[in-house]
């Protein structure tokens, strides 16, 4: 019987070894708790690991303190925002999540947009991205009720300045400034908002607390740096005159 046993358990080992590993950004356990209180302006956050908040609390995230501060300021946004973002996701992986996400034909009152780290990570190609992000962006347009407005793109941040980059920041930092050129001009051309944090991202290279622990994500100080620039944004759109 014991013999029986170990067959069938090396067996179960070799199989899950044949797996394909797919190759992301790493990730740790997530903290999923949110009080959730109903306000009048809803918020959709579109993105990968840099929308959820990897490695700090969902609360430290940036659309939770976006919403957190404009809330603050006078204006009513619905908390927790909702957000359709994990870690890993390409461009493609996001597209393919929203439509499959039933949200088709709702609408809200304004929409944040971050991906394409993953696309560089990965190394995916640029004219693949130029496709994909401006289908995500014309999606993001669409979910805004078509207020291009209320849609606001963030850049990409400079992960080469990290830790887990292992100090191959020249390598990664102009193929980032590569990807963000292309999501710059397509967000202009679609007259979008948009916001650069990829500067303030690389203030991490001197200041160690911009970093999550796991060596890689932005912490929670680094959030609110992007939020500090981009809550002023919002509320030049929403702030009632």
């Amino acid at each position: 019987m014991k013999i029986i046993c170990s067959i069938i358990l090396t067996i179960a080992a070799l199989a899950g070894c044949a797996k394909k590993k797919v190759d992301t950004m790493p990730t740790t356990p997530k903290d999923t708790t949110a009080a959730i209180v109903a306000d009048t302006t809803s918020y959709l956050a579109l993105g990968d690991s840099y929308t959820i908040g990897e490695a700090v609390a969902n609360t430290e995230s940036y659309p939770h303190q976006l919403v957190r501060l404009v809330n603050r300021e006078g204006l009513a946004f619905a908390y927790p925002p909702k957000i359709i973002a994990t870690t890993g996701w390409t461009t493609d992986n996001l597209i393919d999540a929203i439509a499959q996400s039933g949200l088709e034909g709702k609408t809200y009152d304004m929409v944040t947009l971050l991906i394409g780290v993953n696309d560089q990570y990965q190394n995916l190609s640029q004219d693949n991205y130029r496709i994909k992000f401006k289908q995500v962006l014309e999606t993001a347009i669409a979910f805004a009720g078509g207020n291009k407005k209320h849609v606001f793109v963030l850049s990409i941040p400079d992960w080469g300045v990290t830790p887990f980059a292992g100090g191959n920041d020249a390598q990664i930092g102009p193929v980032i400034d590569q990807f963000n050129a292309i999501n710059k001009s397509i967000s202009d051309e679609a007259g979008v908002n948009y916001l650069d944090i990829t500067g303030i991202s690389r203030q991490a290279a001197a200041e160690p607390d911009l970093v999550a622990v796991d060596g890689l994500h932005p912490s929670g100080k680094m959030y609110g740096l992007w939020v500090d620039q981009l809550a002023p944004k919002v509320i030049s759109q929403f702030a009632k005159h």
